[in-house]
Parts: structure tokens; C-alpha cells; sequence
């Protein structure tokens, strides 16, 4: 095993502050606006933010650091558009919170379930390369679409990568995020960096109902499970690390039920920011790359830390570039996912299901494309394949 030190670089920090760039600022409007909608004040959001990425940050480099591979965690973003369609429960967020607390410990029991990880790691290969291919193609199409929204600024970010890939392939998605964020930072509403405010935490008394149960903590556990946690494990096997799936379950299911009386959702593993890590751009050693985790989880730290600063950097600018440079980092997974889910003949008729079926938005009960792309790719597969060696 090399030494600690050894697997640290410049590039390493560079890529791992573009995954916590990509995890926290594309996505984080909707957490908002979930918190909001079952009846979170504007003090109780900033402090389940706070929670949120201490919670991430924690559990993901413990994670990498105890495995040794790039295990990237991130908030429910299905989970949380799940609740911006909820609404407030009868005993306000108090509710929520209980709820969150029991969708925590519903993970937790998951992840004892050993089964669970032996069926996700028979997932075949082409199969779960499709599905990633599905889930990162929208965020690839990004670079083009921001030139329509923010031409100047998207066409610099896209013109920064390009000048790089040619000159240090390494450091192109790193620099076009920090042209991005300083797109994001100085343009904005042309009001320039917002000052430092503190964070504060605030504790939430959990309540308990039967409403709450029903309509947000058992939704909140499937769609956590079936659009963040399967794929995100299956992104991981893509890339060859197999990590035992009940430690993963256990902590990001503790750490939600312990950070939900400060008003955060669930955490879970994550799918696009892990082929972020787990990709060859994030550094030519396979063996290496949890490193790059680490760091974009201790940028997790940090971003709880200046949650005011942050937050208001994000709100105030169009999502659209940084979606752009997540996008152009992702080219690279996005073709080599591609090659996987073609390659072998027998499953590529399946896995071309399982790829448009992913990239379609399909939304059945609040349960995303990613699963409903592994279940329907899955079944194509058994019906063309099944029986057809005997007979």
C-alpha cells in the first residue's frame, strides 16, 4: 500500500475541489427548495446545509481513507425533489426532521442486509456502464447547452479545457472549474464575492407521525436507495472497486440519522461525482484516486464552514457553468462507459435499453432514471438471454 503522503499531489487537490464544486453548488437549489417546502425556515436550511456537508465530508474521507478507494458521498438530490413536492407536514418540520431520523435508521437496517450487496455486485458490467452512460449524459450536454444561456462565459470555460487537454490533459477539467467558479463569483449579478458570515446550527426537536412516515420517510428510503445508493455502487463497480457495501450503508444511514436534529436530510453514495473520482481523470492510478475523494471531502468540511458564502455564490449565478465544467470532466467517463456497454454483443442490445431508458428522465413515484434504467435493462437481458444456452 503506498504511503499516505504519496497519494496526495497538486493535481489530486486541484480534481478534488472540482468534485466538491460539482457535488455542492449543481444540486444545491434543490435541497433549498425541498427543506422550504415541508416547512423549513430560512435559519433552519443554512443549518441543515451545515449538517449536510460536515455529514458528507466525515463519512466520505473515513470511508475512502478505511477502503482505500474513491467512495464519494453526496445528499439525496432525488430525495430532496421528492420533498419540494410534499409539502409541510401538520406538525411543521419537526415532522420532517422524525422523519429523516427514521429514514437514516432504515438504511442502517439495509445495509445489515448482506443480500443486498451480492445482488448489486451480479449487476452485469456492460448493464452498469450503460446506466452510468445515461446518468452523466445530460450533465455532458451542459458545455453546449450554457452556450446558449451564457456564451461568453460558457464559450471561456469550454475554450480553458480545450487549450488544457491539449497542453497538460490532467489539469483541463480542474481549470475550466476554476474559470467557472470565478465566472460564477465576479459575474453573478455583478455584485462581486459576498462577505463572511458565520454559520449557525440550529436543533430541531424531532416529532413523530404516522403522515410523516407514510409520506416522506419510507419515499425518502426507496428513492435514496434505488436512485442514489444502488447506482451509485454499481458507478463504483464500473471502474473496478468493489467495496463491501454494508459499511457504506451503515455510516451514510447513521450519519443522516444523527445530523437530522439539525435539520439534514439524507446523505448517500453518490453517482456522477463518483465517476468524477473514480474516472481516469482523476489521475492515471487506479489505486491512487481515493485521494481525490479525501480531499473533495474535506472541500465538503469547508463548504459547511462558509455555508453563508457559499450559499449566496450559488443562489445568486446560473448553475449552467459549473454544470459545464462537471460536463466537459465527464467526456471522458461518458465515452469509456460507452465502450463497456457495447463492447460485448450479447448485452448490447439490453444495455442500449438500459442507457436510454437512463437518459430519458423517466420518473415513476418519485424514483429515477438510474434504477428504472437497471430494471428494465435487467429484464431485457434475462428475456434474450435466459435459456438460450441449453437450448
Amino acid at each position: 500500500m503506498l504511503p499516505l503522503r504519496a497519494s496526495f499531489s497538486a493535481h489530486t487537490v486541484l480534481a478534488g475541489l472540482m468534485v466538491t464544486l460539482v457535488g455542492y453548488a449543481s444540486s444545491v437549489a434543490i435541497v433549498i427548495q425541498g427543506l422550504a417546502a415541508v416547512g423549513a425556515s430560512q435559519a433552519q436550511i443554512a443549518s441543515a446545509l451545515v449538517g449536510l456537508a460536515i455529514g458528507k465530508g466525515l463519512v466520505g474521507a473515513g470511508l475512502s481513507l478505511w477502503t482505500r478507494m474513491p467512495i464519494s458521498i453526496a445528499w439525496t438530490t432525488p430525495g430532496m425533489a421528492l420533498l419540494a413536492t410534499t409539502g409541510a407536514m401538520a406538525g411543521g418540520f419537526a415532522e420532517a426532521v422524525g422523519a429523516f431520523i427514521i429514514t437514516g435508521l432504515l438504511i442502517v437496517v439495509a445495509g445489515t442486509w448482506e443480500t443486498l450487496g451480492r445482488w448489486v455486485a451480479m449487476i452485469p458490467k456492460p448493464i452498469a456502464n450503460a446506466m452510468l452512460a445515461g446518468v452523466i449524459l445530460k450533465l455532458c450536454l451542459a458545455p453546449f447547452v450554457a452556450l446558449s444561456k451564457l456564451p461568453l462565459a460558457a464559450a471561456l470555460v469550454l475554450v480553458t479545457w480545450l487549450v488544457m487537454m491539449r497542453l497538460a490533459r490532467l489539469w483541463a477539467a480542474p481549470a475550466a472549474a476554476v474559470v467557472a467558479v470565478l465566472a460564477m463569483g465576479f459575474g453573478g449579478n455583478g455584485a462581486g464575492l459576498p462577505g463572511f458570515v458565520w454559520p449557525t446550527v440550529e436543533f430541531v426537536m424531532p416529532a413523530f407521525s404516522l403522515q410523516a412516515l407514510v409520506s416522506i420517510a419510507l419515499p425518502l428510503f426507496l428513492v435514496t436507495m434505488a436512485s442514489q445508493n444502488i447506482p451509485g455502487y454499481a458507478v463504483l463497480g464500473t471502474y473496478g472497486y468493489r467495496p463491501r457495501m454494508a459499511p457504506l450503508l451503515i455510516s451514510t444511514g447513521a450519519m443522516s440519522a444523527a445530523t437530522a436534529v439539525v435539520g439534514s436530510p439524507t446523505i448517500n453514495l453518490a453517482a456522477i461525482t463518483a465517476a468524477l473520482c473514480a474516472g481516469p481523470d482523476a489521475g492515471p492510478d487506479p489505486a491512487r484516486r481515493w485521494s481525490v475523494a479525501v480531499v473533495a471531502s474535506l472541500g465538503y468540511v469547508a463548504c459547511g464552514l462558509l455555508a453563508g458564502v457559499a450559499v449566496a455564490i450559488v443562489t445568486r449565478s446560473s448553475p449552467a457553468l459549473i454544470e459545464a465544467a462537471a460536463g466537459l470532466a465527464l467526456i471522458g467517463a461518458l465515452g469509456g462507459a460507452m465502450k463497456g456497454a457495447i463492447d460485448e454483443e450479447p448485452t448490447r442490445v439490453a444495455a442500449l435499453v438500459t442507457f436510454l431508458v437512463s437518459a430519458s428522465g423517466l420518473n415513476v413515484q418519485g424514483i429515477g432514471p438510474a434504477f428504472w434504467g437497471l430494471v428494465i435493462g435487467l429484464c431485457v437481458h434475462g428475456f434474450l438471454t435466459i435459456g438460450r444456452k441449453a437450448a
